[in-house]
């Protein structure tokens, strides 16, 4: 192995570069159909935390992992996550979208769960450094991109109802094209609820995505596509798509639900408030009643409608529709607006236009290092 002082003033920002890394990385290509997070990347990162501090990292290949069957994250669900991507379209230079907000919201989802507070230095160490380690795979087509997977989990093998006092943070990489390509079909979830409120619908955990998976389930029986969850208290309010923000055009004016302690505050969701603000367009964060919304598109009012997220993108709206069978058809399948948003922010992130907000973040030329000498030999 190969002791390399990571990139900061920390001393305890130290990693290893495994000795088997040169032959996962040499055995590795890419496939001719990549999907969504199905196909990953030869190298990961893995750094430990115990005795109260982090542990050096360390870059491995990619592959399955040990783990105590007491590891509190397998009984409780001690667990965070988060999703963000490395573009490389072109002959642009590799650059990430907005990882210091990934770091912020990662933290912030951890505080919820009682998770260490990742340092910014270990957390860049670890996506940048998978970032460049992975780079010969970065697929290069508009819409493509290398999906990072950073999460947190608790490995103290113990079954008392306490946090875990071991954890270890990981990062692995997935060549991956959008999410969902075209429009989408909702399904208007009157039954059941996302998450409670005051509980853990603004953190990023696991947790949030498995209770959605029955209504999932049923969508897919009924022909849609993705459900449209409503406020878990009166039923009544817009809030999320268990993994995109969404986001409606009424009267010209550009709405999405104010943000509250059951909805994830998304990376693209603000991006998007961003740049349809630097566009000149009225955008309003408030709350959205699902019954109203109804009566808009009925009317003409509301023309287009759509989701957004990391994986997704930007997504089109459809159709909106009911389990007992009643569907309510958007007049552009894609607006105009929809259109214009999608087009810039992915302008930006793949390098066709100028970056105002200073979003993009070029590999370091540090961590484009690793990849030198016999480092991976």
């Amino acid at each position: 192995m190969h002791q390399i002082p990571a990139f900061g003033d920390d001393p305890l920002q130290r990693f290893t570069l495994h000795e088997g890394l040169g032959p996962a990385v040499a055995a590795f290509s890419l496939p001719d159909r990549l999907g969504f997070g199905s196909v990953f990347a030869p190298v990961m990162f893995r750094a430990d935390y115990r005795d109260g501090s982090w542990q050096p990292g360390q870059f491995q290949p990619y592959g399955p992992i040990s783990i105590d069957p007491g590891a509190k994250v397998l009984h409780y669900a001690q667990e965070v996550f988060e999703g963000q991507k490395a573009y490389r379209v072109g002959d642009q230079p590799t650059a990430l979208f907005r990882p210091a907000m990934n770091w912020r919201r990662l933290n912030a989802s951890a505080a919820r769960l009682c998770l260490p507070p990742l340092p910014e230095t270990l957390f860049l160490d670890g996506v940048f450094g998978v970032t460049a380690l992975n780079e010969a795979f970065i697929p290069g087509a508009s819409g493509q991109s290398l999906y990072l997977r950073p999460f947190l989990f608790g490995t103290e093998s113990n079954l008392g109802m306490a946090a875990s006092r071991e954890v270890s943070f990981m990062v692995i990489a997935s060549p991956s094209q959008a999410y969902h390509a075209g429009s989408m079909s909702l399904l208007i979830e009157r039954a059941e609820s996302r998450v409670a409120g005051g509980g853990i619908g603004a953190a990023k955990v696991g947790g949030n995505y498995a209770c959605a998976l029955q209504s999932a389930a049923r969508c897919a029986e009924l022909g849609y596509d993705l459900t449209l969850w409503l406020d878990p208290v009166h039923r009544r309010n817009i809030e999320e798509l268990s993994g995109m923000n969404f986001f409606a055009v009424v009267d010209g004016r550009l709405l999405t639900p104010v943000l509250t302690d059951s909805i994830l505050a998304g990376i693209t969701r603000d991006s998007l408030i961003q740049l349809a603000r630097a566009q000149g367009l009225v955008v309003e964060e408030t709350s959205i009643a699902i019954d109203e919304l109804l009566g808009w598109i009925e009317t003409g009012r509301c023309s287009e409608c759509f989701a957004c997220g990391t994986a997704a993108i930007v997504t089109p709206i459809r159709e909106l529709g009911e389990a007992h069978g009643t569907r309510h058809d958007l007049l552009q399948a894609e607006g105009e607006i929809t259109a214009l948003l999608r087009e810039e922010l992915l302008d930006i992130q793949e390098g066709r236009a100028a970056d105002p907000f200073g979003w993009m973040v070029p590999l370091p030329a540090d961590y484009q290092e690793l990849t030198d000498g016999d480092l991976c030999a």
